[in-house]
């Protein structure tokens, strides 16, 4: 199967980061993926939430927001609440970098990452946590910390049913006809974060579910190899 873009079913948009793209974070920059870009941008707190304090541990949060031109039709700016799907978002970034940092050996700060997706050809949640755990890292290298607190780094791609075949990494043309939607994020350590998968259309099997997984490791592979080499450009 040759997709709409010319690639084959295992093949990954190209991925690309653009470091320290903003004066004042304490880490950033643009990952690419395909057509889609997000700015992921990190500050740091000398402080944690109040449930926290004197804890020795840190915490990480983080806040997502589609820009009103990042698809071909205009949205508004979410204002005061967020709507459903941005919390779910927010919260799936936020796990996900947690899983990779020892909270712990943060110290008691608070690592507030924000992504904005500049524009959107499918893959943002998935875009942005590969993009933010980037930026987090450099933070953290900012910092100077004795030991690092990154346990392992973090990445995440989309996985797809059309047609019958799985496919890697949909695009929005994709992603709106795909029969299952799946979200897959990982750890380079090798083991899982979470796995969002519905069946958008028709049901799919545990087995289709397996071959997805497995897919989506070989993939995560290329995802953190270029992570690493964005990181070691600086």
């Amino acid at each position: 199967m040759v997709r709409i873009d010319g690639r084959q079913p295992n093949e990954l948009r190209a991925l690309r980061f653009e470091l320290d793209v903003q004066k004042h974070a304490d880490g950033s920059c643009i990952v690419s993926l395909g057509d889609t870009r997000v700015l992921c941008a990190v500050t740091v707190e000398e402080q944690v939430p109040r449930w926290m304090r004197g804890s020795g541990r840190g915490w990480l949060t983080a806040e997502y927001n589609m820009l009103p031109a990042a698809t071909n039709t205009r949205s508004n700016r979410e204002r005061v609440l967020s709507a459903g799907r941005t919390k779910e978002i927010q919260r799936l970034i936020g796990r996900s970098l947690r899983a990779a940092v020892d909270l712990g050996g943060l110290g008691e700060r608070t690592f507030n990452v924000d992504c904005d997706v500049l524009d959107a050809d499918g893959g943002t949640r998935t875009a942005a946590i590969t993009g933010a755990f980037v930026a987090v890292r450099r933070a953290i290298e900012k910092l100077a910390y004795q030991r690092s607190p990154i346990i392992s780094a973090v990445a995440a791609v989309s996985m797809g049913i059309v047609d019958g075949e799985i496919l890697v990494d949909l695009n929005y043309a994709e992603d709106s006809s795909a029969d299952v939607d799946c979200n897959i994020v990982g750890l380079a350590s090798g083991g899982l974060v979470e796995v969002q998968g519905t069946a958008e259309g028709q049901s799919f099997s545990a087995e289709q579910l397996v071959q997805m997984v497995d897919a989506a490791q070989s993939v995560l592979v290329e995802m953190f190899e270029a992570q690493q080499g964005a990181i070691d450009q600086k």
